[in-house]
């Protein structure tokens, strides 16, 4: 499911905004509304990415939410041929605003 980046004022405080790290410099974002993950788009319905974090904090400097995170799941067991593991590998590390931009 996605929201338009223009709507997310109308759901500030947002419950939580989750960057997800994509590759080595590609960053996408979702937003947990009443515990419902969405993907954030531009108007023209692309995904709303940036090549570092510190864009996606400046771009959302004008939004309230509770918390901010970044997200990464590693997809190294498959690239070295290992099997599919049953536990999540997935990585959230908390990171707000720190007005480094």
């Amino acid at each position: 499911m996605a929201i338009a980046f223009s709507k997310l004022k109308l759901h500030q405080p947002l419950q939580k905004v989750i960057v997800h790290s994509i590759d080595l410099a590609l960053y996408q974002v979702s937003v947990l509304i009443n515990n419902v993950e969405y993907y954030v788009t531009e108007e023209n319905g692309e995904f709303l990415k940036a090549h570092n974090p510190l864009q996606i904090q400046k771009r959302l400097l004008d939004i309230s939410y509770m918390e901010m995170v970044i997200r990464h799941q590693s997809a190294y067991d498959e690239m070295v041929g290992h099997p599919v593991s049953v536990n999540d590998n997935t990585l959230e590390v908390p990171f707000g605003r720190n007005n480094l931009f």
